[in-house]
């Protein structure tokens, strides 16, 4: 499952050592405007103690951890939807993107050019969510006048339907509101807004970029910013990039574990938002475990089991019989696949079961 997030900002807010220290990938990061012009790509590992734990029981050949794809993509300026700066660009790779994290630098540091001339994440934030939503109130204006005669005169109720939908989002966009804020009430409203493509429709989250006094507890930026979002119901997280680049260069677990200890956080800013960006996505994931690998397989939130098993391959999913579920908490507690199936703690499922986050899965089919 391929699936996209899109870390976005004006520019040196710190949107690429944050991806170096995701991906390990060394985009260049340096103290000037532009300096990501092509879209850097990472695959990153979504981080899963998980998986380490039942390989002690399993004893597997490998260990196969999930995925998800970053792309690093070039510094936004104000007047993009005219193609102002790189606009252009910019705005067709997030158009690619499923989610969007948009860093804002919540820092102080003379050093660092702000091409505004002073830290405001507030108006950093609205800067790039009004370039976005001028966008995308021309993409809603285009639809409207290709089905407003059609929706008035031809008798045409899903034209009527579409046209409503879209004069909703006309209305939000020219209020300054994002897509995203517009309550869609059935199926066929989400496939309308769908196909749409808006691109302040996607999930984001702001990445409050700190100094690192503020890497536990945040700062006043840090605190402007939580308003702001909040009004959108968007989650906010707090990371300092220059810390996590810190982090990112000690090469034991047990060197990592101790300079987090020190600076009072319990786990690295990177590893939360990797796992903020998969749940932002919608994301869980179901595990299988044998001799030859424990393994993490990614599925969307809601999916019924025969969904699951095509994840692994399409066959599974044609050919679906049924699923032997065994919880986690279970599977570690008994130590042993055996064991559950003893204590009757293993469910067979079929068609209808909706698979949770941690599921254990084996998957019976016949093709």
């Amino acid at each position: 499952m391929s699936l996209k997030c899109g870390i976005v900002g004006l520019p040196n807010v710190g949107k690429s050592t944050l991806f170096n220290c995701l991906s390990n990938a060394k985009a260049q990061a340096a103290n000037f405007p532009f300096c990501t012009i092509e879209p850097n790509v990472g695959v990153i590992t979504v981080p899963d103690e998980r998986l380490n734990k039942l390989a002690q029981l399993v004893n597997p050949e490998r260990i196969v951890p999930t995925t998800v794809e970053i792309v690093d993509i070039a510094g936004l300026v104000k007047g993009a939807s005219k193609g102002e700066g790189l606009g252009n660009k910019f705005l067709a790779n997030i158009r690619e993107t499923d989610a969007i994290i948009h860093v804002l630098r919540c820092f102080d540091d003379p050093n660092v050019v702000h091409v505004d001339g002073n830290v405001n994440p507030v108006r950093d934030k609205e800067i790039i969510d009004t370039e976005l939503q001028i966008k995308d109130l021309e993409t809603i204006e285009s639809r409207i006048a290709k089905v407003r005669k059609q929706a008035q005169t031809g008798g045409d109720k899903q034209a009527k339907q579409a046209l409503e939908v879209f004069i909703r989002y006309q209305e939000a966009l020219e209020k300054g509101l994002n897509a995203r804020t517009v309550a869609l009430e059935n199926k066929d409203e989400q496939s309308i807004a769908h196909e749409l493509f808006l691109l302040t429709n996607k999930p984001v989250l702001y990445v409050c970029n700190v100094d690192e006094a503020s890497a536990v507890n945040g700062n006043t930026y840090v605190e402007q910013v939580r308003a702001s979002a909040g009004a959108e119901q968007a989650e906010i997280m707090v990371i300092a990039a220059k810390i996590e680049g810190e982090i990112a260069e000690f090469e034991t677990f047990e060197e990592r574990e101790m300079f987090l200890a020190e600076i009072g956080l319990t786990e690295s800013g990177v590893n939360r938002l990797i796992k903020a960006a998969y749940k932002l996505l919608e994301l869980e994931t179901f595990l299988t475990a044998g001799p030859m690998e424990v393994r993490a397989w990614t599925y969307r939130c809601g999916s019924k089991a025969p969904q699951c098993a095509g994840v692994i391959h399409s066959d599974f999913e044609k050919g679906f019989i049924r699923a032997e579920v065994i919880k986690y908490a279970d599977y570690i507690s008994y130590g042993s696949e055996t064991a559950v199936k003893e204590a009757g703690k293993m469910a067979v499922e079929g068609k209808e079961y909706t698979v949770k986050d941690g599921d254990i899965m084996h998957f019976r089919f016949n093709v």
